[in-house]
């Protein structure tokens, strides 16, 4: 194994209670993409035993592999499909009792169908509002009425929740977000209006509880949740893994902008390999393609068999004129030196203490985070986390 993922399910349990507890609402736990890169399979358990009744993935294929791995646990949390589904996938939905989220008729009229010919029970659906993001979902309108009077003449399925999406959750005072408020809040009287009334009503993610412009930022959601005489959810996925995007502050917003539960995340993976090999290069020498490393000095180096191909980003490359990432190894910072490669990359170890071939280093962990990576690849936590290939041990 060149690389292996260790994850902490206390961490991953203390992250969900913290959340839950900020926001004072349900708080589905996202685990789509495989729970951001850390493992589904082995997330959705912990999860469930810290007190997550939802689970959100992004489509069939995962839902089936988490629903495998629930075997056992109850009570067994629902599962949300959140990236919608084509017809092909009406079946294993209905067989397995997923939550689809819809926004369309061929949608609804695919799940009916299938449900009529399976004799199933009544399925749950969650109807996506496009509030102003222009991603998934239908806008409030004349298309939107129609799908209201359809599930009002369609028992096959029943509106299990009633859904929207935020844009700019960490941008405090954001004008989109109070825009998309309106236009949600539009959509749940249309729903009341058509006698209609959802379970759940649901919005926002980690930055929308961590967001402090508001002292109660899930009060506007309870309000409306109350309208339908739904229960309140907010989706959370990246704090779950313990990051959040920083807060940021509209052009002329001059209200708080603080972070409610930032600090009280930790992160949940540490990703590690192990020295495969030690060399000395003499000053003058060239490390890695390209030559982009020139030895200045006399210097001792590690190599560790990981690169790109396992997601460690080849912008965390170093060059004599740019310092890129680094690794720790017995606790101790090696800079990466020259040019990730595929599989290879080179870290400096002159002067470090007792290095040796076999020994971890440290990828992703205390003392270098995603974040970390990603202020040196010009990219997001998610990204970093989402692209790493290895193998998760849940611990």
């Amino acid at each position: 194994m060149n690389s292996w993922v260790e994850l902490s399910e206390s961490r991953l349990a203390a992250n969900y209670r913290a959340l839950a507890e900020m926001a004072g609402v349900e708080v589905m736990a996202v685990i789509k993409a495989d729970a951001y890169g850390h493992g589904a399979p082995a997330c959705a358990p912990a999860l469930a035993r810290a007190g997550a009744r939802w689970l959100g993935v992004a489509d069939v294929a995962e839902g089936v592999a988490v629903l495998a791995s629930l075997a056992g646990v109850e009570p067994r949390p629902r599962i949300l499909i959140m990236s919608g589904l084509l017809p092909e996938d009406a079946p294993a939905i209905v067989e397995h009792d997923f939550a689809p989220v819809v926004w369309t008729l061929p949608q609804l009229e695919s799940l009916a169908v299938t449900v009529s010919r399976a004799g199933a029970a009544p399925l749950g659906v969650h109807l996506e509002i496009d509030s102003g993001m222009s991603r998934q979902g239908v806008a409030p309108g004349p298309e939107f009425d129609g799908i209201l009077a359809w599930l009002v003449a369609h028992p096959q399925l029943t509106l299990e929740g009633l859904m929207t999406h935020f844009a700019s959750a960490e941008i405090a005072g954001s004008p989109q977000t109070t825009l998309q408020r309106e236009r949600f809040e539009q959509a749940c009287r249309a729903v009341a209006a058509s006698g209609l009334r959802p379970a759940w009503v649901h919005a926002g993610n980690t930055s929308t509880i961590d967001n402090g412009a508001e002292a109660d930022p899930m009060a506007w959601l309870a309000r409306v949740a109350r309208t339908l005489s739904a229960r309140p959810m907010v989706r959370s996925g990246i704090g779950l893994y313990g990051y959040s995007l920083p807060i940021e502050r509209a052009p002329g917003f001059s209200g708080p902008v603080a972070a409610r539960v930032h600090d009280r995340l930790q992160p949940v993976m540490t990703w590690k390999t192990r020295v495969m090999a030690l060399s000395d290069v003499a000053p003058g020498e060239a490390v890695g393609y390209n030559g982009a490393f020139i030895a200045q000095r006399a210097m001792r180096l590690a190599l560790l068999p990981v690169g790109y191909s396992d997601g460690l980003r080849r912008s965390l490359s170093a060059t004599n004129g740019s310092t890129g990432g680094w690794v720790l190894i017995n606790g101790q910072r090696a800079n990466i030196v020259g040019r990730i490669s595929m599989n290879l990359t080179v870290v400096d170890v002159t002067g470090l203490s007792g290095v040796n071939v076999g020994d971890e280093a440290v990828l992703l962990g205390d003392g270098i985070t995603a974040d970390d990576h990603a202020s040196i690849a010009g990219t997001i936590s998610y990204e970093i986390l989402c692209g790493v290939r290895a193998r998760q041990r849940l611990a």
